[in-house]
């Protein structure tokens, strides 16, 4: 397995760092609020692979789960006993599965790279959803149906988050040649 640079650990940081600041830029919901974290996850796996998308996910839930309150509604270990935590380990899946369908060939059409993105937002509502059923009905006070967890975790959030996939991709085009440049700059000192 391939070490990683300076250049490298620094974009997982930075990705992690921007996952939990799109945590902060929310609109509540109950029980699941509205954030940016998954287009900072999106990013993740489209621009620095799904090696290293992944690590900037563990990252962002490592810090998370040690304390830190970067999540939408906090922190510390007892967090996996929240509804929404399976949101959270969507993340890590997604950042990983998105940068392996996106292999190394950045250079794809806007329509199976949107594709792509909205595969990984699937996997965070697959996690994410069965979570919510699982900790109302089995951890919490609550008893709600499947049609109440996807009425709490999805609907309100389908149509905002396939927007966030969709800027996703269009920007993405954007960003990757700056990426490339900087890997040149540091494959040049080293």
């Amino acid at each position: 397995m391939k070490r990683l640079t300076i250049l490298d650990r620094l974009h997982i940081s930075l990705f992690a760092a921007l996952t939990a600041v799109g945590a902060f830029i929310k609109i509540p919901f109950y029980p699941v609020p509205f954030t940016l974290q998954f287009l900072f996850c999106a990013y993740a796996g489209m621009l620095l692979g799904a090696r290293k998308g992944l690590y900037a996910q563990l990252l962002y839930v490592g810090i998370g789960l040690v304390g830190i309150p970067i999540f939408a509604n906090g922190g510390g270990i007892s967090y996996v006993f929240q509804p929404t935590f399976g949101f959270l380990i969507g993340f890590v899946l997604a950042a990983f599965v998105i940068g392996v369908l996106m292999g190394r060939n950045k250079q794809v059409s806007p329509l199976k790279k949107y594709m792509v993105v909205l595969t990984g937002l699937g996997i965070v509502y697959l996690c994410g959803i069965p979570y919510l059923y699982f900790m109302y009905n089995h951890v919490s006070q609550g008893d709600i149906s499947w049609f109440v967890a996807i009425q709490w975790g999805f609907l309100p959030y389908i149509i905002p988050d396939m927007c966030l996939s969709l800027m996703v991709v269009l920007t993405s085009n954007h960003i990757l040649p700056i990426l490339y440049r900087e890997r040149k700059i540091e494959s040049k000192v080293s």
